[in-house]
């Protein structure tokens, strides 16, 4: 006799600002969600320091904290909040839907939220992937602590790359900022930060040739893209802050995307193209970034799914 296959509700992919939010509004509309976190349980917030513009924590608050209150308040409500990672979907013809959970396990959703977010690019040298680890970093917070009074470069132009920098001013001798162009694309705020703090060096018209190091990052080769000059600079850590990829590649067969994978919803709600598929947070969202505008797509995804499954009116288990 075979296994029956569960039945969900209101599945919700990945956490985070917006899976968590979405979580939350979704339990208190008794939707009895059941939540698959991914393989970043609270996504990226947990690899950040202090959070400061999240409104209600006037004195800011640590990333990993605010995702843990955001994770109990969740649970607390009656999420269902499992570790686990949804490796397939099945969108094709109506719902319910099937979803692949990890490799050996199949669920059906009524409806599907997907706030799988977002993951850190990589140059694409090979000595980068070589030296992945012992040396190189994708995120500054992490692994900071490693490199305590040495110097450091971090290559970027973004707020990411400006925060990360100042956070490893704190903390190491030298900081080496390698920025592509001669600007960054960071807010003013921390541009002014960066340029404001002594111990950070920025390369502009610069870019990575090489990081030297046969078991441990050296020092790195940086080019100016204008003059083709070629400069080493001896470091510990070498650190990449350049942008992010949305973790949507399992949805490509189904869903329409943008050119970089960014997931494309009807303006004004989370709804995708699939009927019962509400999509949130990074996975969606290319402009903002932020946690705030996560948490706020997360309220839209749960509202849009209440109203669907009302509108369906799909029986409760």
């Amino acid at each position: 006799m075979s296994e029956q296959i569960e039945h969900i509700h209101c599945l919700i992919i990945g956490s985070g600002p917006a899976g968590y939010t979405a979580a939350i509004y979704a339990a208190r509309a008794d939707l009895k969600p059941v939540m698959y976190t991914g393989p970043q349980p609270g996504g990226q917030l947990t690899i950040t320091t202090d959070v400061e513009n999240y409104p209600g924590y006037p004195d800011g608050i640590m990333g990993p904290e605010m995702m843990e209150n955001f994770r109990k308040q969740a649970e607390r409500l009656g999420t269902d909040i499992r570790y686990g990672m949804v490796t397939k979907v099945d969108f094709s013809g109506k719902p319910p839907y099937k979803v692949q959970i990890d490799e050996n396990k199949e669920v059906l959703a009524d409806t599907v939220l997907i706030s799988t977010g977002a993951s850190a690019k990589w140059l694409g040298i090979p000595s980068e992937t070589k030296l992945n680890g012992h040396g190189v970093s994708a995120c500054a917070v992490c692994d900071g602590f490693f490199f305590r009074g040495k110097d450091v470069a971090i290559v970027g132009a973004g707020d990411t790359a400006c925060e990360e920098a100042t956070y490893l001013a704190k903390i190491c001798s030298k900081v080496y900022m390698i920025v592509r162009k001669s600007e960054f694309r960071a807010s003013k705020a921390m541009q002014h930060r960066v340029m404001n703090t002594p111990n950070i060096e920025i390369h502009f018209d610069s870019e990575t040739d090489e990081i030297i190091g046969e078991s441990k990052v050296e020092a790195v080769r940086i080019k100016n893209n204008k003059t083709n000059e070629m400069l080493t600079i001896p470091i510990g850590g070498f650190f990449v802050a350049i942008g992010h990829k949305p973790n949507t590649e399992i949805f490509k067969d189904y869903l329409e995307m943008d050119e970089t994978g960014y997931l494309i919803t009807t303006p004004g709600t989370s709804k995708t193209k699939i009927e019962g598929v509400f999509a949130c947070g990074d996975a969606q969202d290319k402009i903002y970034r932020q946690a705030v505008t996560a948490a706020g797509s997360g309220c839209m995804a749960a509202l849009d799914a209440e109203r669907y499954i009302s509108a369906k009116e799909f029986a409760m288990n």
